[in-house]
């Protein structure tokens, strides 16, 4: 099983401001703005959260609840009126689908996003930034991939469910695939009795990437396991030793301030496997971050 760390949501070049953590924990992660998106703000919730407000507050109007939103990974049935047959998926295109295409990237393979979070509350104007709080990388969700659908010059027929999502805009990109989710989550063969897809719903300590204090949101604090020597191969495009620094129980990553998709091995890192059933399984005691049955109608 290949994982992938994959950054999605708001940051500073896409919507120009972190995706919020609201006073009660709720991790909000707000989709990026597209203009070819059908999908306004407006109509989104996330966790019982309507998007509209939180984009033109925190954005101060950049960023209008009428503008299209690019709803990528697509992981709760509740966030949309959903057609029938919904399940939860990811779209991938360009560069960032070749680089998952040559890391061998497909069924049963664990995509674990990340974005950029900053606590908020809400004052007499409205949502707002807390003012001394930092910006920080956190895990927000998790999908394992059943089977991958190339997007050509049509619609694949079978998939109608499908096409308000983002990437079914774009039948002219290159390498234009939408990763399915898994309805159960397989781990070493295994079935967990988890969810395939789902968010993480509630801000804490073990989901940041984040270092505690860090001076910058790339500098890493990680399971010591995750530092790339004894002949393992790295996590993609982190293969530069300078970027690396082993301790007694933890490992920093200065992390890069690009790409979209770092892959890892975990035959290489089968230390990969609890931890990643356990941030999981986290997320079904935190509340319920599921997809739901992967299915609506």
């Amino acid at each position: 099983m290949k994982l992938i760390l994959s950054r999605k949501g708001f940051d500073s070049a896409a919507g120009g401001v972190p995706s919020p953590i609201l006073p009660d924990g709720r991790l909000i992660a707000l989709p990026i703005p597209d203009e070819r998106s059908v999908i306004p703000y407006g109509e989104i919730t996330h966790q019982g959260e309507p998007l509209g407000p939180l984009v033109s507050d925190l954005t101060r109007d950049r960023v209008a609840p009428g503008t299209g939103a690019h709803l990528d990974p697509d992981l709760l049935s509740d966030s949309l009126p959903r057609r029938p047959g919904w399940r939860p998926l990811f779209g991938q295109m360009g560069q960032a689908q070749s680089h998952l295409r040559n890391q061998g990237v497909g069924a049963g393979d664990l995509f674990l996003f990340f974005g950029l979070f900053r606590r908020v509350e809400r004052g007499a104007n409205g949502w707002a930034f807390v003012r001394d709080a930092r910006p920080c990388h956190v895990l927000w969700g998790w999908m394992q991939v059943a089977g991958t659908l190339p997007l050509g010059d049509a619609m694949p027929e079978g998939v109608e469910w499908a096409h308000d999502h983002p990437h079914c805009q774009r039948l002219d990109a290159p390498h234009n695939v939408l990763h399915l989710a898994s309805s159960r989550l397989t781990i070493a063969g295994r079935d967990t009795g988890l969810p395939g897809a789902g968010i993480f719903p509630r801000d804490a300590a073990r989901l940041h990437l984040t270092a505690a204090g860090a001076g910058k949101v790339s500098a890493w604090e990680l399971p010591r396991w995750f530092h790339p020597g004894e002949g393992r191969a790295p996590l993609s495009y982190h293969a530069d030793p300078r970027r690396w620094r082993r301790h007694f129980d933890r490992v920093e990553l200065q992390a890069v301030a690009r790409g979209q998709e770092f892959v890892l091995d975990t035959e290489q890192y089968p230390e990969a496997l609890p931890w990643v059933r356990e941030l999981i399984a986290g997320a079904s005691a935190a509340g319920d971050g599921s997809s739901g049955n992967g299915e609506a109608g």
